[in-house]
């Protein structure tokens, strides 16, 4: 028995299916470009996370926003540096950690040079291109060239108590700057800083290290005699004080002063470095570690210099 086909019919029907298959086919090869450009997009996402991670850029808002917290030490670079990254692009720096330990860490901000005068930070005693600056312990807006910090912190304090004696009306002051012996430095030295240092930081503040640092310091002493003369006819009034303003002795000297109660005619105070320090021990050996990281500083040690700033002692003389 033959079959009869119905052709129109079945060329009706291979049309419809053709048409179906082809409409198929389209959302097929639709599917794929959309999933393929999907995962180019990721792609390139990833990867610009990537570099924003690596690079770590600082922008304009994000410094101005609240969140941001400028790190305690800051280094002023060449824009030039990262010219041409695109995810630095219109930056004012960036941010990166240096090792100060096995374990500790110090962020540091790479400031870009053509706008450090423009972030509303003061930098002291100038910014300069490739130095590195670490926060004023009292001024968190002030950031001092790490080799500057001891000199500008020993200038500042006797500056202070000249304009205390000024301040309170008298007619003659004298700052007199002296040091330990050398026998009581190294007996101090080898005693107790070396083995505390070893102690806090490991193998970083060894014993030859810290005996090489007694060496710097010794280059950088300070000793002397400071006088300053006054009309001395001002009445008495309450300074501001900042290096000073935790000295009990300084503070009761000036309120029996200005209370004008039995008046004073000469008055010696002696005011160890231990006690008004520019900075931590801890601070310190943090800055001499990231520093060596970043390649900069002086020729001389924060260990060093504040070992020798801790064994100075001024004798303050005023005389009304």
């Amino acid at each position: 028995m033959k079959l009869k086909i119905d052709t129109k019919k079945s060329a009706e029907v291979v049309s419809t299916a053709l048409q179906k298959t082809t409409e198929l086919g389209k959302k097929a090869v639709g599917s794929v470009q959309q999933s393929a450009k999907a995962l180019s997009d990721k792609s390139r996402a990833d990867a610009y996370l990537r570099k924003m991670e690596k690079y770590n850029p600082v922008f304009p808002e994000q410094y101005e926003s609240e969140e941001f917290h400028i790190p305690n030490m800051i280094v002023i670079v060449d824009d030039a540096v990262r010219r041409g990254i695109d995810v630095c692009e219109g930056a004012i720096g960036w941010l990166s950690k240096e090792k100060v330990g096995k374990t500790d860490e110090i962020e540091v901000f790479h400031l870009y040079d053509e706008v450090a005068d423009k972030v509303g930070l003061k930098f002291i005693p100038a910014a300069i291109c490739d130095a590195v600056y670490y926060v004023d312990t009292y001024d968190h807006s002030r950031f001092i060239k790490v080799d500057c910090i001891f000199d500008i912190a020993h200038k500042e304090r006797l500056d202070e108590l000249a304009h205390i004696a000024n301040c309170l009306g008298a007619k003659r002051c004298v700052v007199e700057i002296s040091e330990m012996s050398a026998e009581k430095k190294v007996e101090n030295k080898k005693a107790s800083f070396s083995e505390g240092l070893q102690t806090k930081f490991g193998k970083a503040s060894s014993k030859e290290r810290a005996e090489r640092q007694m060496t710097q310091q010794g280059k950088r002493s300070r000793v002397g005699r400071i006088e300053t003369v006054f009309e001395g006819n001002t009445k008495p009034s309450r300074p501001e004080l900042k290096w000073f303003s935790h000295d009990e002795g300084i503070k009761k000297f000036i309120e029996s002063v200005c209370s004008g109660k039995n008046p004073t005619k000469q008055q010696t105070l002696s005011i160890f470095g231990s006690t008004v320090a520019a900075m931590s021990q801890k601070a310190a050996y943090s800055i001499d570690a990231a520093v060596g990281n970043l390649g900069g500083g002086g020729s001389s040690s924060m260990e060093a210099q504040l070992m020798t700033e801790s064994e100075t002692k001024l004798e303050f003389t005023i005389e009304f």
